[in-house]
């Protein structure tokens, strides 16, 4: 994929509260009419997985679990909710390491994550955590279906989250479900300017784009929803994020 000169990064505002149930599409299409920046060939959509989780649901009030044996040792011990720690037991497959009162968990998705992504910021208040979407990519897919249903055209949709780094103080947004892209890009086989022939360089472009959109949505403006214009990135029938997750053979940390 040739690189332009450059490219541009949007907010789309004006996306309301999401309760259960709400049609992210339309909400989304509305919005990006109303500011009067539809859609265009090539953009990709980068949406914070928090609103797709409120749609499907997947907000649990914590009066509704009971916790266990396990989840109220670990919570009386670091002074954590013991009902939260519950869920985030429930949405491990294994427990990477808990420490100093944080859980990396690998999430049943494929993720390693703080907490297996249950969260409680940005869900409207009251005594509830939010989980990620059972399937990010499949969410992706719908959210693009629901778009180009709406008479936008069909463009790749990510799904983001905010994730820390080992080894790097600070944040960044990763991708977490992609549709209609190649979520890497391979340079291998290629020479750089010195003639060197690239034999390893492989790009996480979907994580890429989900990190560059995280400034104009700012975590306490409540801006769900971003748009990269310029790149052109080709359409890919694909809706898989799992070439993103380092196979268990390549991981020489697990």
């Amino acid at each position: 994929m040739a690189a332009p000169a450059e490219y541009r990064i949007f907010a789309v505002g004006g996306i309301p509260e999401i309760h259960a149930g709400d049609d992210i599409a339309a909400l989304i299409d509305a919005a990006l009419l109303t500011q009067d920046t539809p859609l265009e060939v090539g953009d990709v959509l980068c949406v914070t997985q928090k609103i797709l989780s409120k749609a499907e649901g997947r907000v649990i009030a914590l009066d509704t679990v009971t916790p266990g044996a396990m989840a109220r040792e670990w919570a009386d011990k670091w002074e954590k909710d013991p009902r939260a720690v519950e869920l985030v037991l429930r949405e491990c497959r294994r427990i990477v390491r808990m420490d100093r009162g944080i859980i990396i968990a690998e999430t049943h998705h494929g993720w390693i994550c703080a907490n297996a992504g249950v969260d409680a910021s940005n869900i409207g208040g009251g005594d509830a955590v939010a989980l990620l979407p059972i399937d990010s990519s499949a969410s992706a897919a719908a959210l693009r279906r629901g778009l180009v249903e709406r008479g936008q055209p069909d463009i790749p949709v990510i799904v983001t989250d905010t994730f820390g780094r080992p080894w790097r103080e600070g944040l960044t947004n990763v991708a977490i479900g992609v549709s209609g892209m190649n979520p890497l890009v391979s340079y291998e086989g290629q020479v750089d300017t010195e003639g060197y022939e690239l034999r390893v360089t492989v790009m996480a472009l979907a994580d890429e784009l989900a990190a560059a959109t995280e400034p104009v949505m700012n975590k306490v403006d409540r801006v769900p929803v971003a748009v990269v214009r310029g790149l052109s990135v080709p359409l890919d029938d694909a809706h898989d994020h799992s070439a993103l997750i380092r196979s268990p053979e390549a991981d020489m940390f697990r």
